[in-house]
């Protein structure tokens, strides 16, 4: 066997007494938790924004971006829910460059995952702390999800994972919100196959223990756009597209029914300037359909500080080495429309 041991990682009960989360911001947390669930439920009519970096490399740019959010998000509080996306964690479609913070705190230094769990530790209670908003992660490794347990608001199985066992299972025991991409093959019975085995309790093995869990009823679709056979990619946001998925869904049974409309990626062709777009002809089909209106209830929005990206070596501050990310000013004149709209 070629498996190499580096270092030995340190518990989660370690890394918590190392960096714990300040009391004060327990009943904040706990606050979000109750008002991203029923926007997303729909016992708050107001519209979910999951906004932020591709993915975040910079502690310091990240919290910048989350303050500013944090300002903008008491502007238009009555129609939006802003929760800031502080990804740590990169999947890779060849398994090659820059896989987050996690697993690489510094993109100049060579990879040190112990150092990668605190550091993403502590960026999430930095901008918990600095600003009062919690924050949504990707879920790449669910062995990692207890390191930031008690932090995250919010959180998303990609699409290369959503057909994953240990996925579907480990957050069927999770009491936040959940969402299901589709596949890259665009398949919606593999995402809604997904919602079903989080909504519902299992017993299986995680991390070293039987472990057993009740559901979780916020479990939930994120459409993101399709690739072909020939790599092309396929959006599935347009009117047609959203009907379709919200008519399965309404038939499905599933608790808690609602669509999040991923902006970027497949949907955008990689085009990032394209998220206004497609995000405001969203908002319009909302107008056209009462089952859209109900069913869909926010937008996945990838930006940061500077526009566009930049190469892992690249030392722009606030500036992607990921996927390209709207800048600032666009973002916020997007969230203003957004508001008007809702």
């Amino acid at each position: 066997m070629s498996i190499k041991n580096l270092q030995k990682v340190p518990s989660v009960k370690e890394i918590i007494a190392q960096l714990p989360l300040p009391r004060r911001c327990v009943a904040v947390k706990q606050a979000r938790d109750r008002e991203i669930i029923a926007a997303l439920s729909g016992a708050d009519d107001r519209f979910i924004l999951i906004i932020g970096p591709c993915s975040a490399h910079d502690e310091s740019a990240v919290c910048e971006y989350i303050q500013r959010l944090a300002v903008l998000g008491q502007r238009v509080k009555e129609r939006l829910v802003l929760v800031p996306r502080i990804y740590t964690n990169k999947p890779r479609t060849t398994g090659t460059g820059y896989k987050g913070m996690a697993h690489q705190p510094d993109p100049q230094k060579e990879p040190n995952i112990v150092e990668g769990l605190r550091a993403i530790r502590s960026m999430h209670i930095r901008a918990l702390s600095e600003t009062g908003l919690s924050a949504a992660d990707e879920m790449l490794y669910p062995e990692n999800y207890p390191y930031l347990a008690d932090l995250l608001s919010y959180v998303t199985i990609g699409a290369r994972s959503v057909e994953n066992q240990a996925h579907r299972l480990t957050v069927s025991g999770l009491d936040i919100p959940v969402g299901a991409k589709n596949p890259t093959s665009g398949d919606l019975t593999v995402m809604f196959n997904a919602i079903a085995a989080a909504q519902t309790g299992h017993v299986f093995l995680y991390n070293g223990w039987e472990v057993s869990t009740g559901g979780n009823p916020y479990a939930h679709a994120v459409l993101r756009g399709a690739v072909d056979h020939y790599g092309r990619n396929i959006p599935n946001y347009h009117y047609e597209d959203l009907m379709r998925a919200a008519e399965q869904y309404a038939r499905s049974g599933f608790s808690h029914p609602a669509l999040i409309i991923d902006t970027n990626h497949s949907n955008s062709d990689k085009k990032y300037k394209e998220q206004p777009r497609i995000a405001l002809e969203v908002m319009d089909s909302r107008k056209h359909s009462p089952l859209l209106r109900k069913i869909v209830r926010g937008f996945m929005i990838e930006s940061f500080l500077e526009e566009g990206a930049q190469k892992p070596e690249g030392n722009v501050y606030g500036k992607s080495i990921t996927d390209p990310c709207l800048g600032w000013d666009d973002t916020e004149k997007l969230v203003l429309k957004l508001a008007d709209r809702a």
